[in-house]
């Protein structure tokens, strides 16, 4: 998996979870912001694409 898509993936599990009403298993939304980090990316740049697919 590139970083892009690691990213995208991140940003999507982190907002499908839905904060504290914990709608999607937190241990998938983990694991994709682990990869996503692996990959080689920052938090910064999991939030700016949370912010880019809240705003489309």
């Amino acid at each position: 998996m590139d970083k892009q898509t690691a990213i995208q993936e991140a940003a999507r599990e982190v907002i499908a979870h839905g904060g504290p009403d914990c709608l999607t298993d937190p241990h998938a939304t983990v694991e994709a912001i682990g990869r996503a980090l692996d990959a080689g990316a920052t938090h910064a740049d999991i939030a700016a694409e949370m912010r880019r697919q809240r705003g489309a």
